[in-house]
């Protein structure tokens, strides 16, 4: 395995991110999902808001958030995604990109790289281990490795203030990077998976410590709570534990919104 960061002109790594803008910003399919992104996201964030996207990835959530009028702080430790997401919001000023992972305390740690596929980079060897398991993650290689700096939920809240609403999608680190806040804000969301439950399944005993309440699913990239007609019936956290583990393996993932 090579041990270095992918440079920005590897044709590998290239070719991925336009993989990924094909899937998630381009086409068809992409935008009838910004018209259901849009409508879900109006549902934790308003004009002026403060929104914070751990994880970025290609950006169709800032560009959501944007879209709803929030300022947004994009942080994404893959240097070339982290480079495009500058570029794409270099005429903003209301975007501040932040090249960085996200944890349970600031540091360093070890980024390892899927470059046909950036969307499931991760720092979690346990997630790569479960990978290898199951059927629907067949064929994804995590190559390269990359260190890079690591902060917490708590240290950008204090150098951009605290925001009505965070995304969590760090594949396989959703508990790793709620250990780091230490109060709660008015609404966020985590990544689930199904080769990982034990992670979500900390996230959302954490989520209950810090004094969240409300919890709902939306499964893949529905942008649909799943809980009650429109979204409107939310469940406790043991409801929403139930709800996981009850899940078969081929729902593979989704996100668990979470309402103090």
């Amino acid at each position: 395995m090579k041990d270095h960061s992918p440079s920005p002109l590897d044709l590998e790594t290239l070719g991925g991110v336009l993989r990924s803008f094909r899937t998630y910003r381009w086409g068809r399919e992409a935008r009838a999902r910004r018209r259901d992104m849009d409508r879900l996201y109006a549902r934790f964030l308003t004009a002026g808001d403060l929104a914070f996207d751990i994880g970025s990835h290609v950006g169709d959530r800032v560009a959501s958030f944007r879209r709803l009028g929030a300022r947004v702080v994009s942080v994404e430790p893959q240097a070339v995604l982290a480079r495009v997401l500058r570029l794409l919001h270099a005429l903003d000023p209301m975007v501040a990109v932040e090249p960085t992972a996200v944890g349970r305390r600031a540091g360093h740690a070890e980024l390892h790289v899927n470059p046909r596929n950036p969307t499931v980079s991760t720092l979690s060897t346990d997630l790569i281990a479960a990978a290898g398991l199951a059927a629907a993650w067949r064929g994804q290689r995590w190559t390269r490795r990359a260190r890079v700096p690591m902060t917490t939920l708590d240290g950008l809240i204090r150098c951009h203030g605290r925001p009505a609403f965070i995304k969590i999608d760090v594949e396989g680190m959703e508990a790793e990077v709620l250990a780091g806040l230490s109060g709660p804000v008015p609404a966020l969301s985590f990544e689930f998976t199904t080769i990982q439950r034990q992670v979500a399944l900390d996230a959302i005993e954490r989520c209950h410590a810090l004094g969240y309440s409300r919890f709902n699913v939306a499964i893949g990239e529905s942008q649909h709570l799943l809980l009650g007609q429109a979204g409107e019936c939310w469940c406790g956290p043991d409801d929403m534990r139930a709800w996981l583990l009850d899940q078969p393996e081929s729902v593979n993932s989704g996100d668990i919104y979470v309402l103090a």
